[in-house]
């Protein structure tokens, strides 16, 4: 093989820097789901106790994985993993009125467990919740690579950095696009192969509200496309 070629590939592993794998990343936020949702596993843990060991090995897994790009990060990784966990309750509290609106808003839904077992919707939902999270505070990459597997699992494209409001429904899912500076209220209802996307710009303007705005209430029905970061969809409207 030729060696100049060879030698590029050489220095551009010298010169990577280190960061955890996508492996890694998705196992811990999947085992910390699990925890939360223990309708997607077997295991159960018998007292309080058990809960809060396998909670502190995660926060601690969760902090070696940051170390490793420890450079790149807003604050010391034991920081950041600490605001994470405490961020949980939140997150939990938060995913809870998604599944009651997933289970109110659709008639095929017999239970909570078939929305946390078997619904995409709340899968998605769920990381995303995981994922913004990390996003703000201001972690690098990792909250990305958590909706990309998510989006491998759903077929639904959630940016981490988008905002989205209390009791979301997703219903079926597949083919959802949410952008980045996107903002949705509470009780919105979205169904699949919606686009809440932007209009092209100038890489100048990445750090300006490229997405529209979804007011509470909203039914977004399927194949709409919606786009641009000056688009607003008034609260209880029908599309």
């Amino acid at each position: 093989m030729n060696k100049d070629f060879l030698e590029t590939l050489l220095q551009k592993h010298q010169q990577a820097g280190t960061f955890p794998s996508t492996s890694d990343i998705c196992k811990l936020v999947t085992r910390v789901l699990l925890v939360l949702f223990p309708e997607q596993t077997q295991s159960k843990y018998k007292d309080v106790a058990d809960v809060e060991i396998q909670m502190g090995v995660y926060q601690k897994e969760l902090t070696r994985l940051l170390t490793s790009m420890q450079k790149d990060l807003p604050a010391p990784a034991v920081e950041l993993s600490n605001a994470f966990m405490k961020e949980l309750p939140i997150i939990y509290e938060k995913l809870l009125h998604d599944i009651e609106a997933i289970l109110n808003g659709d008639p095929a839904a017999r239970s909570e467990f078939e929305v946390i077992r078997a619904y995409p919707g709340f899968y998605a939902i769920a990381f995303y919740r995981m994922a913004n999270a990390l996003y703000k505070l201001n972690i690098p990459l990792v909250p990305r690579i958590i909706m990309e597997y998510a989006h491998s699992k759903t077929g639904i494209d959630i940016h981490p950095g988008a905002t989205i409001g209390k009791n979301f429904y997703i219903d079926h899912g597949t083919g959802i696009v949410i952008g980045e500076t996107a903002h949705i209220g509470d009780n919105v209802k979205v169904y699949q192969g919606v686009t809440l996307g932007a209009l092209s710009v100038s890489k100048n303007k990445a750090d300006t509200k490229r997405h529209p705005t979804i007011e509470d209430n909203v039914i977004i029905y399927s194949g709409a496309t919606i786009l641009g970061g000056e688009t607003v969809v008034g609260h209880s409207s029908i599309i």
